[in-house]
């Protein structure tokens, strides 16, 4: 196995050393979470991102060189493997250079070159390479042979200029050059299909399109490329083809000669019908990739903010999933999420059981010590918000509109139906709307993040790529806020660091069957749960009233005896340690420094033992909307209105004002100062002000801005060179929505 430490650390600009030890503590099983939280010393303090980097190019590294050994197995095997040639083999550092020096020696389908050999004329191919001696029409001649099926000189000379065609083709250092020149200069123009103007009426934007490849915003690649899946539009990807033949001519033509015309001609045909389509390919598949990338990008970062919402904690909830003719589903839980009672009331027309509806709703109120309401944000959901406003609560009884993307698909899932059999889908979707309220890490891990409604062109992107980096990003959250190992669901404790689906369900088993667990050392009782599992979960679970309070913080139990010691040079317990920050604060860490525990650690523990278990989370802040807003009907032009971030895309925000639908903030209306990604300014379910600027409600779009608004610092000075986005009409910015992907 080769040392990829010095190499990974030169891409990624990190030091070996660390780069070294990270790539040891994967071999060993060690998880990202746990190698960023608990390694630092090893790491250098390497953050998670840095680390997933590491990983990443590792595997690529690794791949590479599995390849490598196959290619040249390959080429030896046909007995052309020369000395400099297995040199450039190994040297090359990308799959692609390796696979252009494989090229001439890949097993393919019987060319035109090919058949051209088999005729026999590969002697004149090396003739007209060479450019001397006879005129092509004399040296053509020798090899005019009807049992050959060479019965002309014109075809000789055609079967020649293949095999030179083919010959150009397979030159790599040629092929970089055209790479190069083709992913620098290529230009995408798409046309309207004939006759599909009317049914491709969301892809007008790019009826007449044309733009350089690498200038395509990662949303518009995708949206082009969906046109054309979808036989709305037709794509071509070139640069100048008069240019890439002149390239090529440059590199075979060896100044004037009778054979400059035939060269000329090879070269052209290599151009059009080997390199063009081969590199076009490419550049089709590295710009997908990049647009993939992006896009994933910001649904990771989307979905992370997502899932580190503020939780409102453990309070008695009364959960309503709206309704109108149907009703409102209403489902009483107590401070753990338990469903106590569920009933069905009809606030809404046409019923309007007002009177009845605000009874029960008091009555459930006051029977389970009700704190707080949770009420989703689908159809009818602002009316039940108001109608549940109206009543006369107690003013200690808050009542917030709940994003409920994704609680159909809960609610139909076989988790919900393994947790209430006997409750159908409504129910199981209050429940749902509830919880997100009280803790949405621990509800949302139990929907398929792609069913949330905050990705951007997720259907088009790398599925299985799309998936692992969501995977991991639900992974890095759940390690980061920790998890009670006692209240935890089996979805929960699935991305605990080290677990996964098998040990989670073993250790719900095992809670079950022998009631809580009473400290971190338990874990080990679990079955078939090792010790290398127990390594790399221990520090994120967390024991909530354990007798020793290590067992409720991020205190990794290999780090206890660290922590005992303090306690006893202090002459306290270790209860005594954690209640009284002013004895902290006289421990010298450096008394504590050994060859296994370093600075990076002991001040992590610091930190845990001010506050043992505390939840990094924001604080909560109740929410409301607009009052007499209820619909995009009841908007104007210039009103000013509260409003929540759904969304966020690379060309702007979505943000809910309680209309039932999402208006956008175009990248260009972010702020008083130029903004080149919304990420910049805002981030999802952030609380804003934004102004109306457009309704179009035939088409259901909403313009917003939020410029000269309390935006959290966005709004700045307006630059003095109004940028591009800045310039485009509001029928440009509402065309944006075209492309909605919720």
């Amino acid at each position: 196995m080769r040392d990829y430490s010095q190499k990974i650390a030169e891409l990624l600009s990190l030091r070996a050393a660390n780069v070294g030890a990270v790539i040891g503590l994967l071999e060993e099983g060690g998880t990202v979470p746990f190698i960023a939280r608990y390694r630092k010393e090893q790491t250098g303090s390497l953050d998670e991102v840095e680390i997933t980097s590491i990983r990443d190019q590792w595997e690529r590294l690794q791949e590479l060189d599995k390849r490598r050994e196959s290619v040249i197995k390959s080429i030896e095997e046909q007995g052309k493997l020369t000395p400099e040639l297995e040199k450039q083999i190994m040297e090359a550092e990308t799959m692609t250079k390796l696979e252009d020096l494989y090229l001439p020696y890949k097993k393919k389908r019987k060319t035109r070159a090919m058949k051209a050999k088999e005729k026999g004329l590969e002697p004149l191919a090396d003739l007209m390479m060479a450019q001397g001696g006879d005129t092509p029409e004399e040296a053509a001649a020798a090899f005019v042979n009807e049992e050959m099926e060479v019965s002309s000189v014109e075809e000789a000379l055609a079967g020649a200029r293949d095999i030179i065609a083919e010959s150009i083709n397979e030159n790599a250092e040629l092929r970089e050059q055209l790479r190069g020149f083709f992913f620098e200069d290529a230009i995408l123009t798409a046309k309207v299909m004939k006759g599909k103007e009317e049914e491709g009426q969301k892809y007008k934007d790019y009826f007449e399109y044309s733009k350089r490849v690498k200038d395509i915003p990662s949303h518009q690649m995708l949206a082009l490329r969906r046109g054309e899946k979808e036989l709305i539009l037709m794509l071509d990807v070139s640069p100048d083809g008069d240019t890439a033949v002149s390239k090529i001519e440059g590199k075979v033509l060896n100044g004037n000669s009778p054979w400059q015309s035939q060269i000329a001609e090879a070269s052209s045909d290599a151009w059009k019908r080997l390199i063009k389509p081969s590199l076009e390919t490419e550049l089709r598949m590295e710009s997908k990739k990049g647009a993939d990338n992006e896009a994933i990008n910001v649904f990771k970062d989307n979905l992370r903010q997502l899932l580190l919402m503020a939780p409102l904690g453990e309070k008695a909830v009364l959960a309503i999933d709206p309704g109108m003719r149907t009703g409102c589903k209403v489902t009483a839980l107590n401070q753990q999420g338990k469903l106590l009672e569920d009933t069905v009331i009809y606030p809404n027309k046409p019923q309007s059981k007002i009177a009845e509806s605000a009874a029960m709703i008091k009555h459930l109120v006051e029977k389970h010590h009700i704190e707080a309401i949770a009420v989703g944000n689908g159809t009818g959901g602002r009316e039940t918000e108001q109608f549940v406003r109206s009543i006369g609560l107690p003013s200690s009884v808050a009542v917030m509109l709940v994003n409920e993307s994704g609680a159909s698909v809960y609610s139909a899932s076989e988790v919900a139906r393994e947790e209430f059999p006997d409750h159908d889908l409504t129910v199981r979707g209050a429940v749902s709307i509830g919880r997100r309220l009280m803790d949405p890490l621990a509800e949302l891990v139990k929907i398929d993040p792609k069913s949330i409604g905050v990705g951007q062109y997720q259907h088009d992107v790398d599925q299985a790529q799309l998936k692992k980096s969501l995977d991991e990003t639900v992974e890095s959250c759940v390690n980061a806020v920790g998890v009670d190992i006692n209240t935890a669901s089996k979805e929960l404790l699935t991305y605990v660091a080290g677990l996964g689906p098998s040990l989670a369900k073993n250790i719900v088993k095992y809670r079950d069957e022998n009631g809580a667990f009473r400290k971190k050392e338990d874990l080990k009782k679990v079955s078939r749960l090792g010790d290398k599992a127990y390594e790399q979960a221990a520090g994120f679970i967390r024991i909530s009233n354990a007798e020793n309070p290590l067992d409720s913080s991020a205190v990794h139990p290999e780090s206890f005896h660290v922590v005992e010691k303090m306690a006893e040079d202090l002459r306290v317990d270790i209860q005594t340690l954690t209640s009284k920050k002013d004895l902290l604060q006289t421990i010298q860490l450096s008394k504590y420094v050994n060859d296994q525990i370093g600075l990076p650690t002991l001040k992590d523990i610091m930190k845990e033992l001010e506050k043992p278990g505390r939840d990094p989370r924001d604080t909560f802040e109740a929410f409301s909307f607009s009052e007499g807003v209820m619909s995009p009907e009841d908007l104007r032009v210039g009103m000013e209105l509260p409003g929540i971030v759904t969304n966020i895309t690379k060309f702007g925000a979505f943000v809910d004002v309680g209309v039932h639908q999402d208006g956008l903030v175009h990248v260009s209306e972010m702020a008083n100062r130029f903004i080149s990604d919304p990420a910049e300014v805002v981030k999802v379910n952030q609380k804003v002000n934004v102004r109306v600027l457009e309704v179009d409600l035939n088409r259901k779009r909403i313009a917003l801005s939020m410029k000269d608004k309390d935006i959290g610092g966005g709004g700045a000075k307006r630059s003095m060179s109004k940028p591009k986005e800045e310039s485009m009409s509001m029928e440009e910015k509402l065309k944006m929505l075209q492309g909605r992907f919720k």
